[in-house]
């Protein structure tokens, strides 16, 4: 840059030749020239402007402004641009953080933001004769803050959602508001990648609902290549850049803007998300940045929903599942109580059944005892030795009968199990004359029990049980 003011004609500009500039402009130049901070020096009434490389890439694709006035090549921003000048030539430095302005250097204009100080330059004698101004472009910083602003936005709004119409319903009206939109909607797409449903979309007053079945052919072919290869739709405005027919189906819907922004999963054209004003719009890369960057998170918003959905459904499932297991175990193992208890009865009936026979001859034999014994009760001038024999006899006989038949209803007694601590060797003592009658008159019993005492805790019907079928299977064994 330092070579481009060297071999520029000042003498056609008020500053006039090099070698007749005041010392104070040469020195700012020069300093200037040999600073990486981008500067630019206004010097004179009018406003004649050096700057240096730095200073470049904020000038854009203006046209060459070395020795232009300042008010010339900022012109379209000038209006506010101007009294922060005038003061700085009255002698007040100014410091702005993030000033906005909408300047013109590329196609078309576009919004951005510095962060300046115009400081005045004094000559000799204390006359402000210059500014120097000293700027940094903050354009992409103002619009990261911006950007992470909306996206915490969005997400704090969907953070409790628990459904894609809420999280839809939230983001669409974040992101219109914060662009000042006239529609806002998000589309799924069919598998035919062509049909497209908006199942909700935010308007805002005075605009109409776009709520509901489309064809992406209906907009033009534009619409179809670029958003099936999956890079966005961009119209400024459609009554001047598509045909009749493809703008009257936007026109139809309210939208003469529009930014519409693929989502591409797995290969496939899958949703997609755009913006839209009523009014003719330049988008702006911002916008476009933005919106590409809310679509991805939308999706992902809508993932998570529809994966704690399949969550809590399996929970559900699984917590159904469980409640009629236990609820079926307990079935069951009443059920198995039941039939155990039934089959538990059923042995003892069994046994019963067999002791039936010998039973019934015990019983006939003690009746004849206690029918001979009364019929000599009844001979007159019976002996009372004799009369006495005869009634010790009835009563033992009647005291085995009534023993016989308590055991035989203790047996035979539907009881659950009832576990308890009892003396083996009384137990079987005491059955031992039902096993007597069990086995029969040509197999005998010897019930021989050990010196010490043997205790087990166990059911003792269920011991007598045992007992009895082991006596059973042995008298079968024996052919007995």
């Amino acid at each position: 840059m330092a070579e481009r003011v060297r071999r520029h004609d000042w003498a056609s500009t008020p500053l006039g030749p090099m070698d007749q500039w005041p010392d104070v402009l040469k020195t700012t130049v020069s300093l200037s020239l040999a600073s990486h901070f981008p500067q630019a020096v206004v010097w004179g009434p009018g406003l004649v402007t050096l700057y240096n490389d730095a200073f470049l890439p904020i000038l854009g694709n203006k046209p060459d402004a070395l020795g232009q006035p300042f008010s010339t090549i900022w012109q379209e921003a000038w209006s506010q641009i101007s009294p922060i000048a005038d003061a700085a030539f009255a002698g007040h430095a100014t410091f702005i953080e993030d000033f906005p302005l909408i300047i013109e250097r590329g196609d078309a204009p576009e919004q951005a933001y510095f962060t300046f100080c115009y400081s005045p330059i004094r000559d000799a004698g204390g006359t402000v004769v210059g500014i120097l101004d000293t700027v940094t472009e903050t354009t992409n910083s103002v619009f990261m803050a911006r950007r992470l602003a909306v996206l915490d936005a969005i997400s704090n709004g969907v953070a409790n959602a628990t459904d894609p119409a809420a999280i839809m319903a939230a983001t669409t009206r974040i992101l219109a508001t914060h662009l000042n939109l006239s529609n806002c909607a998000y589309a799924d797409m069919e598998a035919d990648e062509d049909g497209f449903t908006i199942r909700d979309n935010w308007a805002a007053e005075g605009s109409p609902s776009i709520v509901g079945n489309y064809r992406l052919a209906d907009f033009g072919q534009l619409a179809v290549e670029r958003l099936q290869a999956g890079e966005p739709l961009i119209i400024n405005d459609n009554l001047t850049e598509l045909t009749p027919e493809e703008a009257a189906t936007f026109q139809a819907i309210g939208v003469t803007a529009t930014i519409c922004m693929p989502l591409i999963k797995s290969g496939r054209l899958t949703a997609l998300m755009a913006i839209h004003d009523r009014i003719p719009r330049r988008w702006s890369s911002y916008d476009l940045a933005l919106l590409g960057e809310v679509t991805e998170r939308s999706w992902a918003h809508i993932e998570r929903v529809r994966a704690d959905a399949i969550v809590r459904e399996g929970l559900s499932a699984l917590a159904d599942l469980n409640a009629t297991l236990e609820q079926r175990v307990v079935e069951r193992t009443t059920l198995l109580n039941q039939t155990e208890a039934a089959l538990r009865q059923s042995q003892k009936l069994e046994a019963i059944g067999q002791l039936t026979g010998g039973v019934a001859h015990d019983f006939n034999n003690l009746l004849t005892i206690i029918r001979s014994s009364v019929d000599f009760l009844r001979m007159p001038n019976l002996p009372e030795e004799r009369r006495q024999r005869y009634m010790s006899a009835v009563t033992d006989t009647v005291e085995r009968a009534s023993k016989l038949t308590s055991q035989l209803l203790a047996f035979a007694r539907r009881q659950p199990l009832n576990p308890q601590v009892f003396n083996v060797g009384v137990r079987v003592k005491n059955i031992g004359d039902m096993l007597e009658t069990v086995t029969g008159a040509r197999i005998h019993v010897s019930v021989e029990l050990p010196e010490l005492a043997c205790y087990v805790c166990a059911d003792s019907s269920q011991f007598e049980t045992a007992l009895i079928n082991i006596a059973l299977n042995a008298r079968d064994a024996m052919d007995g």
